[in-house]
């Protein structure tokens, strides 16, 4: 994949992280930095402390240490609705979808934190309400046609097929029109076509829309094919990161992934 240019400085700064809970300690002493436009990844054995990082960067969890800084404006102690409102839209590794609600209605929700009436001008539906939610059923129908879901707007999420189920979650954070998304293991449970479908989109949305990504991923080709820069999570710390070529050839990230013990 080319080199895109990429603006000078990080987006993203994740510094000595230490979170635990009760005797078990998520992370200690995770670190990371995602430039502007990157698309990166976070591997590491099960366990390691890769969800709970994400969890952190998007105000589900607060830690007991460390910084964690996105365009130079601290997240620590921001509850999630802040850090969306911030520019920050992530997936979960599990469905957080409605899943009794149609496609269109799931998208339209990531719309919610930039609606802009109130509750009189809502009800009333005129002016500027009216003119609202014309606007933001334009970038949701955007969306739809963008990830090729138009075709089950209508449908309820509940009924349709696991990948499309995590195409529609895709579609529904970038509804709220982030600068920079977060994904936890967004091609887990899919067959090959539909990995093949799903990291196009992850690709598409990082280079066409021009939006950061942040991924966790365990298929080890997907992260290779996609990635700009690779970090390596081992008992919640960074052992070590790079591009895929110098993680992939890195000692102590083979020593981890065979269940040795890192020097």
């Amino acid at each position: 994949m080319p080199a895109r240019a990429l603006t000078a400085g990080p987006q993203l700064v994740v510094a000595d992280l230490h979170l635990r809970f009760g005797g078990v300690v998520a992370l200690a002493g995770a670190s990371l930095a995602v430039q502007h436009g990157e698309l990166a990844a976070i591997i590491g054995p099960n366990g390691a402390g890769k969800t709970s990082l994400l969890n952190t960067i998007s105000g589900l969890y607060r830690p007991q240490r460390g910084r964690v800084d996105f365009e130079g404006r601290s997240l620590v102690g921001y509850p999630p609705h802040h850090v969306a409102r911030l520019g920050i839209a992530r997936t979960f590794q599990n469905l957080g979808l409605f899943r009794g609600l149609s496609v269109l209605d799931n998208l339209l929700l990531g719309r919610h934190l930039h609606l802009r009436t109130g509750l009189l001008t809502g009800g009333l539906y005129w002016g500027p309400a009216r003119k609202d939610e014309i606007a933001h059923r334009g970038l949701v129908e955007e969306i739809l046609l963008f990830l090729d879901l138009q075709h089950v707007r209508d449908q309820v999420v509940g009924t349709l097929a696991y990948g499309v189920q995590k195409r529609v979650e895709l579609g529904r954070a970038l509804a709220q029109a982030p600068r920079l998304l977060l994904l936890d293991e967004p091609m887990a449970g899919m067959n090959v076509q539909e990995k093949e479908d799903m990291a196009r989109f992850v690709l598409a949305v990082n280079q066409t829309r021009r939006v950061t990504v942040l991924m966790i991923e365990h298929d080890m080709g997907v992260v290779m094919h996609l990635s700009q820069r690779i970090h390596v999570l081992d008992f919640g710390r960074t052992i070590a990161a790079g591009t895929p070529e110098q993680v992939g050839r890195d000692p102590r990230v083979i020593r981890a992934y065979l269940g040795q013990e890192v020097a």
